[in-house]
Parts: C-alpha cells; structure tokens; sequence
C-alpha cells in the first residue's frame, strides 16, 4: 500500500450533486485502517468549473492524489484524460482517475462494470443466457451493456430505455463502434422492455432517489422469478425495490455496486489488493452511514 505518494493527502469524488454520497465511508475506512494520512473528500463541481479543476489536477502542487467520477461527469471526463484503460477506451465512460504522482499524468479507468459483475456474483446471479432490461442510458449504463456484452457467455438479450430514445439510441450506436452490441435493442416504451419476461431488470437512471420520484415502471409487470437491481444506494429502498419486493422478487441497491467498484478504485489508486479483513470494514462502515 505505500505506493500511495506520501507526499499527497486528498482524493474526492467529483460530480453534481454529491452530498448524498456514501463514497468517503469507503475510501477513508481504508485510509485509516492502513494507518495512512488521507483524506476523501467530496468535490461538488458545475459543469462550466469541470475544465478547471481537471487542469489544476496536472499541477505538481496539487494535493489530490485520485479521484471518483460520477453522475453527470462519466463521460464528460474523458477528454481531461491523459490515457484511458482498455475497458474506458470501450465504454467511454470513466468512474476512476489515477494520477501519477510525478508526471502529474491523468489515467482513467471504468470499475463500475467489474464492480457490477462482482456483486451479481454475490447475489448469486449469472447474467449468462438471461433476459436483461435497463432503465436510463448515462454513464453507468455504458458500463454495465459494455461488461455484459464483453461477457464470453453473454447475456440472452438486453433491452434499453430511456426517456430520450435519442440518447439511448446514440449511446448504442457509439458502443457498436467499438464492441459487439448485438444482442441490445432500444425501445420506445417502458412497456417494450418486455419485463414480464425479464430475469433482470436495473435501474440504471437518479430516478429514485428523491423521495417525490415517482416509479419509472408499474408494479404489475414486476414478477417473483427475476431480481430487480436499483443502482441507487440511498436511500436503501426505492419505490421500485419496494413494489419487486412486494412481488416476491430478489431485490438489491446498488449498496453492494458502489461497494466493489470502491474497492477496485482504491485498488488502482494504490496499485496493490486490499485484504479481507479491511475490504470487511469498509463494508461495515459503509453499511452503517445508510440512512435509517
């Protein structure tokens, strides 16, 4: 772990808004932990401030070492980037910056496609062969069509929604450029998303988030033999967790998503593997800043 610069102190999350984020619990439990002088910190930026920031990265003086990119910057990001990893040079979307503590270089990398597949793992889910539908076409969307399509046994079909079809259709277009996207079809509906037969469905939009949200899909489509993933972590249940769970289905928040792409962001930042004794408190943490 130390090869973490000593001589920098900060890392942050970078987006707009942020202040909802559970991302500080993760990174300055590993900090701590390994007896490191750091600090995470959340960095709230508009969009006109965004070129800025990323030019200030490349001062020697700089104090921040990494950074997450979130909601609405995962795409945006990518022309501040001095190199990007094989995943982001598929994806376009980055979610993780690792700074060269020298060079002052920035590299981007994408773990919320491996995060994604990691948690599923845990959930006891295999995507291969199944009927996938995904709400919302950001950033975090390109990940997870990218790492499913990616798959060597892929899922059966994707199917993809987004409020502007333009949006949705431009994000499959540019992915087709540089990956097999076959097996992905956006719809003009919600209904089109053929939930009925869906064996996972995720929400992959902030839809949610606000208590006043309402639910992007009816209830009546909902069924117990599929699990419904909402990338949104806070709060802990959505409307749409709540109407799956009444349903009978496998739900899951994104809790365990941001989890393991956490872990992987810190990971790259420190080029080393975390132990499990840490990767447990950081959970732990993690789980206990939910709001009640």
């Amino acid at each position: 772990m130390t090869m973490i610069p000593e001589e920098t102190s900060l890392y942050g999350l970078v987006g707009y808004p942020v202040s909802h984020s559970l991302s500080p619990l993760i990174h300055n439990t590993a900090f701590k932990e390994l007896g490191l002088k750091r600090e995470y910190r959340l960095f709230p930026l508009k969009e006109n401030e965004l070129e800025a920031f990323f030019k200030d990265l490349h001062d020697p003086d700089c104090p921040v070492a990494g950074i997450n990119v979130t909601i609405p910057y995962k795409e945006k990001a990518i022309k501040y980037l001095d190199s990007l990893s094989p995943f982001v040079q598929k994806t376009m979307a980055v979610n993780t910056v690792v700074i060269h503590p020298q060079k002052r270089t920035l590299h981007g990398h994408n773990t919320d496609g491996p995060g994604f597949l990691a948690h599923l793992t845990e959930l006891k889910f295999n995507p291969s062969g199944k009927r996938v539908a995904i709400l919302g076409a950001g950033g975090a969307c390109r990940a997870l069509i990218s790492v499913l399509c990616l798959l060597p046994e892929r899922p059966h079909s994707i199917r993809l929604y987004d409020v502007q079809k333009e949006k949705a259709s431009g994000l499959l277009s540019d992915l087709g450029k540089r990956l097999d996207v076959s097996i992905v079809k956006v719809v003009d509906r919600t209904d089109e998303l053929n939930i009925g037969l869906a064996d996972l469905l995720v929400n992959a939009t902030p839809v949610g988030m606000k208590e006043t949200d309402p639910c992007l899909v009816s209830g009546d489509l909902l069924h117990k033999n599929m699990l419904v993933y909402d990338l949104i972590y806070n709060p802990a249940e959505t409307k749409l967790l709540g109407l799956a769970k009444a349903k009978g289905a496998q739900t899951s928040s994104g809790l365990g998503m941001l989890f393991y792409q956490g872990v992987l962001a810190f990971e790259h930042w420190a080029d080393a593997d975390l132990d499990e004794k840490i990767k447990k408190k950081m959970l732990a943490n993690l789980k206990k800043g939910l709001p009640k």
